[in-house]
């Protein structure tokens, strides 16, 4: 039975998050996240498409002017550069709002998923522990901010940074998602940051695969809404699979 749960694939655990959020325990942990998912996508879709021609624009205005042939094949890769960059700030911003909530989905399942009682939650124990998820935050923070500057000047190298360099920024992004939804059960654990990393790469094709499977999905508009959720029920499904023991 363990072997069969440790074979199972990212796309099984996102399969199991949609069927776990659908459940009437888990509704009120899930609707929570998602409005301040939609709230912020509103007002990040509007920004975006009002300015996504001249972003596109820009990045097209970096080809040397030998390669200004290329420019209809980097019209689309540059718009999907620029969705994909979208979607994890839109993703990063919201989980900062909702990481109390998200911290309480992750408990609530893992409790489903075992058959474990967890202590009682109140609102002045959940206000208490706002303080240590803000940092906890805050070193996911850290941790991404140096790489994605480093990703991001890629984009300004002439040809590589119109070819290479989305590549790097979607499994860069996919790494940081599997991060972001799986930290949530690893925490609830108070296990440390860089233990919670190291123990994801000893498992990197199945976390990897897990964290672009969500980005691409957080960059489908009205599908972004819901993924935080069930990214995180899948995540925790992979804790309880794979980390627990």
């Amino acid at each position: 039975m363990k072997q069969q749960q440790i074979n199972k694939s990212a796309i099984s655990y996102l399969l199991t998050g949609l069927q776990l959020i659908r459940q009437p325990g888990l509704r009120l942990f899930v609707i929570l996240p998602l409005l301040t998912n939609f709230l912020l996508f509103s007002g990040g879709l509007f920004w975006l498409f009002s300015s996504l021609d001249a972003m596109t624009q820009g990045i097209i205005n970096q080809l040397p002017e030998w390669l200004s042939w290329l420019s209809y094949l980097i019209w689309p890769l540059a718009i999907i550069t620029i969705l994909l960059v979208f979607s994890f700030i839109f993703g990063m911003v919201a989980n900062w709002l909702a990481a109390p909530f998200n911290g309480l989905l992750a408990e609530q399942v893992e409790q489903r998923l075992t058959g474990q009682q967890s202590q009682e939650v109140s609102i002045r124990m959940l206000i208490k522990d706002i303080p240590r998820l803000f940092l906890r935050e805050w070193q996911k923070f850290l941790y991404f901010l140096p790489r994605a500057l480093f990703c991001l000047l890629l984009f300004f190298v002439p040809v590589l940074g119109q070819t290479l360099a989305p590549v790097l920024w979607l499994l860069f992004c996919g790494w940081m998602a599997a991060i972001q939804y799986c930290d949530y059960p690893f925490d609830n654990h108070k296990i440390p940051f860089h233990t919670m990393r190291a123990q994801l790469r000893e498992h990197k094709t199945v976390n990897m695969t897990f964290g672009v499977l969500v980005t691409l999905l957080t960059s489908i508009p009205l599908l972004n809404l819901f993924i935080m959720p069930i990214a995180i029920c899948g995540a925790t499904a992979m804790w309880v699979d794979r980390y627990r023991q």
